[in-house]
């Protein structure tokens, strides 16, 4: 990964507003994350890395964390941050780094602030992107399409019971309900971005902000993304149908965040949108087999043996998993908590370490499971990507406590090599198209 940009401060009268800037592109932009943001600790997403160097590559991506969340200064109880804190966090961080007039993305909440911006100052707003906006959430008279009052108290306090927590990450973004360790990190984020009872207080002001009025002094290009299945999708359209010109680009699942989906699907609309052109985006695609492991129960073994214990215990199965990573030849390309995703050139030497890697955490006194998919993948800076790694990782939430699951490709692949192979059944994997039939390795 490219080095992390350093970040920046600038003082408000209520404190000091984190910020950082990447690229040299001729535009600039201003990108603005909503509640869970911290632009540290986001650098930590693979995912959402490329994602910031790909918007860098046509522009001065200028990125802070607004108000009361991440690095910037924690907003006093007694004055919860307003839309007009954030909106003056804009002005004053583009003053920072003097821009005169900048491209603002928004994301989420901090489409409020961004949308004021544009109507109040469109000498310095060059374009509008706008992902998962809304003007109003709450139902009114003349908005059936929002959230009921008895809704709204209830996602509240869904919302704080859940943050920071693995499965409010798999509500935000069901698209990674079988990627634990993803959601792992996405969950300790926001428990560095904020409290719970602070978001929770932010999400209360924010979903009762209602700025239709406003969205026809909006002149400035506008380009918003709404995910097609989402169950606030009436409200995202209704932003897009209300500012003169805007256009809605469609993106396929119901993920709120921008690092997950159709990440390359909103880089090039955007850098289509903001220059005219779309570049190819060059990526080698090779044949490799993907292995993805994790532990089963570890969050039980951890309550059993505390917390120094347990984590001596996962240094030693870190390094038993490189050992036979190295032993077979495997590349380590990712790892999160008690889970790794490892790539090799060929399926019999991934299924052998998986095997291999089974009996030696076994006599560890530890649990594993693995699954593997062989396809075509893309490299993008010595990462590996594309549906073939999600095919993996899903195959492997489904596999039970020492099974190593492969679906039919590799199964095939390995025919003539000896192994014996117990036939799971076909299986819909969630968001992969069609059923895949799956084996687990016998022995």
């Amino acid at each position: 990964m490219k080095a992390i940009p350093e970040t920046r401060y600038v003082s408000t009268r209520q404190g000091d507003i984190a910020y950082q800037v990447l690229g040299e592109g001729p535009i600039d932009m201003l990108l603005g994350s909503g509640i869970g943001s911290h632009l540290d600790m986001y650098w930590e997403v693979p995912a959402a890395a490329r994602f910031f160097q790909g918007l860098a590559s046509f522009s001065r991506l200028i990125m802070l964390d607004p108000r009361g969340l991440g690095l910037s200064d924690p907003a006093p109880y007694a004055a919860l941050s307003t839309w007009e804190d954030w909106t003056e966090d804009i002005r004053t961080v583009l003053d920072a780094v003097g821009s005169p007039r900048a491209a603002i993305f928004a994301e989420r909440e901090f489409a409020y602030p961004a949308m004021l911006f544009a109507a109040a100052c469109p000498e310095r707003t060059a374009a509008l992107i706008l992902s998962r906006p809304r003007a109003r959430t709450l139902a009114a008279a003349d908005y059936p399409e929002g959230m009921p009052p008895e809704a709204f108290e209830q996602f509240i306090r869904l919302s704080r019971s859940r943050w920071g927590t693995a499965e409010g990450a798999a509500v935000a973004m069901p698209s990674l309900v079988h990627d634990p360790a993803s959601l792992s990190l996405y969950a300790r984020i926001s428990r560095a971005s904020s409290t719970p009872k602070r978001a929770a207080e932010h999400l209360r002001y924010w979903m009762q902000i209602d700025v239709r009025a406003q969205l026809p002094a909006i002149r400035v290009p506008t380009l918003v993304f709404a995910p097609e299945a989402s169950s606030s999708l009436p409200l995202f359209r209704y932003v897009a149908e209300h500012i003169s010109g805007a256009r809605l680009v469609m993106l396929p699942g119901a993920d709120v965040s921008l690092f997950c989906g159709a990440t390359e699907t909103v880089l090039g609309e955007a850098e289509e949108f903001l220059t005219g052109a779309r570049r190819h985006i060059e990526s080698d695609r090779v044949l490799a087999t993907v292995l993805f492991t994790d532990l089963v129960k570890s969050t039980e073994r951890a309550a059993e043996l505390g917390d120094r214990r347990y984590r001596e215990l996962l240094e030693q199965h870190h390094t038993a998993v490189r050992r036979e990573l190295a032993r077979f030849g495997g590349k380590e390309m990712d790892t999160a908590g008690d889970g790794f995703f490892a790539s090799f050139e060929g399926p019999a030497r991934a299924i052998r370490c998986a095997a291999a890697l089974r009996d030696a955490l076994r006599g560890m006194g530890l649990e594993s499971r693995a699954g593997l998919h062989t396809g075509e993948c893309e490299r993008m800076d010595g990462k590996l990507g594309g549906l073939a790694v999600h095919i993996g990782a899903r195959v492997c939430a489904f596999a039970a406590a020492g099974q190593v699951l492969v679906t039919s490709t590799v199964k095939d692949l390995v025919t003539g090599s000896g192994m014996q192979f117990e036939d799971c059944g076909a299986h819909t994997l969630k968001g992969v198209p069609g059923e895949w039939r799956l084996f687990a390795l016998g022995g």
